[in-house]
């Protein structure tokens, strides 16, 4: 504007460089980390399903990583983690199927092996927990909704009673959410290697083809993916039949669509087995609040699973027939129902009840 003039711009100060001392490196910038975020990993023996959670909130998207694909854990989590730009995760809660001990674990189906302290060491966690994939499921049970279950068969769940989640994907899972004072306690352990009993002179067939093949026959050997897969080959050799190259997948399919007798019965016999091991489960447990079945397998038939086949197995008891027709089941469909389970373990204080 004429008549006023513009004052100079005086020139802008910079920061005067940081003196670096002689023998003393500078520091390496930290990795930004996300506050609060937390990663879930739900390990199998065939798939890994990841998630980032936010205390509070949801776990997002999962995604899954085939296990066969990477030499461990760390592997697949960098891989997970690539790109997200979500931040770094400050906390990590795993699942495993596999004995935990001493915050150490071993996939029983897969090369993986995990160590609590060094992924934390390794990882620059400020915690990390380790927990049986189907104890992690058992603490989801609290968290999941009506539409989450389906339920077939029996009464009311009882109040304040030990809940079961059994399920068959890779192996055989088993768990139990128990209540005690301040929240509830998951109770873990390796149910799927225990003997499996036959019910019938078919079974007893069935399972004496198994027994010469691997000596103990445990509930996984049948009621497991692999184990359908033996559980119709038993029954071709029974039947005097070569037994052709199948899958669990290709099995199941082939019941559900009536065309193979074979297949129709191997489904048959796995869904009254799955019966069996569930009932022994919740007279050990005395689960009156419930039997949930998750897993891979069970879920993924949808209406197809013969509920009626298991529900009448399941209530064959004998003098405990009325105490297990009282007791409710149902199939989990949600989708990476676990990840809950590991969120509420986050939730809780280290050693906490949840």
């Amino acid at each position: 504007m004429a008549g006023k003039q513009r004052k100079a711009r005086q020139p802008r100060k910079t920061a005067a460089p940081k003196r670096v001392t002689a023998g003393k490196p500078a520091r390496k910038p930290r990795p930004r980390r996300g506050r609060g975020l937390r990663l879930l990993a739900d390990i199998g023996g065939t798939s890994a399903r990841f998630a980032l959670q936010r205390a509070g909130s949801a776990p997002g998207r999962a995604q899954s990583l085939a296990v066969a694909d990477f030499p461990d854990i760390e592997a697949a989590i960098a891989a997970f983690l690539s790109g997200r730009g979500r931040g770094t995760p400050d906390s990590l809660a795993l699942a495993v199927a596999g004995p935990i001990a001493g915050g150490r674990a071993a996939l029983t189906n897969a090369p993986w092996n995990f160590d609590a302290k060094a992924l934390r060491r390794r990882l620059g966690l400020k915690r990390v927990e380790i927990v049986n994939d189907f104890a992690a499921l058992a603490c989801a049970l609290p968290r999941l909704s009506r539409r989450d279950l389906v339920k077939i068969g029996g009464g009311r769940a009882a109040n304040d009673t030990p809940r079961l989640v059994i399920g068959p994907g890779t192996g055989l899972g088993i768990a139990a959410l128990v209540p005690a004072a301040g929240g509830n306690v998951p109770v873990s352990g390796e149910g799927g290697h225990a003997t499996l009993a036959a019910a019938n002179e078919r079974e007893t067939a069935v399972l004496g083809v198994l027994r010469r093949r691997f000596g103990h026959v445990s509930a996984e050997r049948a009621v497991s993916g692999p184990g359908l897969v033996n559980l119709f080959s038993a029954i071709c050799e029974l039947e005097g039949v070569p037994a052709p190259r199948a899958t669990p997948e290709g099995i199941s399919r082939r019941a559900l669509e009536g065309s193979s007798a074979f297949c129709a019965e191997a489904l048959a016999l796995f869904c009254a087995m799955l019966g069996t091991v569930a009932a022994d489960a919740a007279l050990t447990f005395g689960a009156r609040g419930g039997v949930y079945i998750g897993g891979g397998i069970v879920p993924g038939l949808g209406e197809g699973f013969p509920a009626d086949v298991f529900r009448r197995r399941f209530e064959s008891k004998g003098r405990f027939s009325a105490y297990l027709a009282a007791i409710p089941t149902f199939v989990i469909v949600r989708e990476g129902a676990a990840l809950l389970g590991l969120a509420a373990l986050l939730d809780a204080p280290p050693g906490g009840r949840r």
